[in-house]
């Protein structure tokens, strides 16, 4: 895989909860650390997304923000 993004967290898919329009994907990235994605339906299709199986979850943002208590 080639990309131009710098955020790319390869992981393991924990869980996939498919609405009539959109998915909710889960990915491990390990150390306890989940990253969550809403993406179409479609998209979990066409890509064969299953839980188990390994992935990316790419970061692209045009901010970044940081706030502390």
């Amino acid at each position: 895989m080639k990309i131009s993004a710098r955020n790319a967290l390869k992981g393991t898919i924990k869980s996939i909860t498919k609405g009539p329009v959109n998915a909710e994907v889960v990915i491990d990235i390990g150390a306890g650390k989940l990253v969550t994605a809403m993406i179409t339906a479609h998209a979990v299709e066409n890509l064969a997304l299953k839980e188990g199986k390994e992935a990316y979850a790419v970061v692209k943002a045009s901010e970044v923000m940081i706030a502390v208590d």
